[in-house]
């Protein structure tokens, strides 16, 4: 049985390892200056910060039609015989429902839609995972176990340094980014029943980013081969030291740099970092 896999661009998987591993990628897009780009399809993370910086009023981001959805399972369908689609959060995004609709109108193929309740790296990881076990030619319900038994070892924690393009877009309430605001706090947010919510309330940046490396020691401690990824909204130089204090923290960990890029960068904003690690 052959199983495509396919995820959205919020995963933020390099190009040469969605090539290397055939996983097939469709493109949220942002709206700038009344223009649609597709996100690493024809705006990249770098490009998107600097362009934003012009802007009078922040971008907006719209998820893929059914019809894309459509479009690429109908091709897959051609020599697969199921399709596994990872998609970024159902609670801050439309795309999962997407493929479901798109899903029910394919013939010829059976598609397996999957919430990841998460985005970015975290999301990477469930799609490089599957994508390894269906090029092993595992069956759809084989990967999907292991999806979820990545999804039950996950954690990700992510401090916005503006909370105010979090509030603007719906994914954090008015009060909440009002009071962040207010007070200089640098919460810790992370990801509960697939919406973002506040872990805790910080003063500081290093302070929070401290916090988070207390919560990975906690797990890294139970001796577990973990992977991990580093997550900069355009902040590469610090995302490579705050990778080399790890690594001599916690040896046992696998750590990797990803990036915000331009749709959820277009929600977190410019010096966003963030942290994901789920079993290795």
């Amino acid at each position: 049985m052959k199983t495509a896999i396919v995820t959205d661009s919020t995963a933020y998987i390099p190009k040469e390892i969605r090539e290397e591993l055939n996983i097939y990628m469709i493109p949220l897009s942002v709206i700038m200056n009344g223009e649609t780009y597709e996100e690493e399809v024809d705006l990249f993370a770098d490009q998107f910060y600097e362009e934003v910086k012009q802007l009078d009023k922040l971008p907006t981001s719209s998820q893929p039609s059914t019809g894309k959805f459509l479009e690429l399972f109908e091709r897959l369908a051609k020599d697969h015989d199921a399709i596994i689609s990872i998609h970024l959060s159902s609670g801050i995004s439309g795309t999962y429902q997407g493929a479901v609709t798109a899903g029910t109108m394919v013939e010829g193929v059976k598609v397996y839609p999957y919430d990841s309740e998460i985005s970015c790296m975290a999301q990477g990881f469930y799609a490089i995972d599957a994508a390894k076990l269906a090029l092993e030619g595992k069956s759809p319900e084989e990967i999907l176990l292991r999806l979820n038994e990545l999804k039950a070892s996950t954690r990700a924690y992510f401090i916005a340094d503006d909370l105010s393009h979090l509030q603007r877009g719906g994914r954090l309430s008015s009060a909440q980014a009002m009071i962040g605001s207010l007070l200089k706090i640098k919460p810790v947010l992370h990801f509960v029943d697939k919406v973002i919510v506040p872990f805790e309330k910080i003063r500081t940046k290093k302070r929070a980013m401290n916090r988070i490396v207390e919560l990975i020691g906690e797990d890294a401690a139970k001796g577990i081969p973990l992977k991990a990824s580093i997550i900069h909204a355009n902040r590469e130089d610090e995302a490579k030291v705050w990778k080399s204090e790890l690594e001599k923290l916690y040896p046992n960990v696998e750590f990797s740099i990803s990036y915000f890029g331009p749709v959820i960068g277009t929600h977190i904003g410019e010096g966003g970092m963030g942290l994901t690690w789920m079993l290795k």
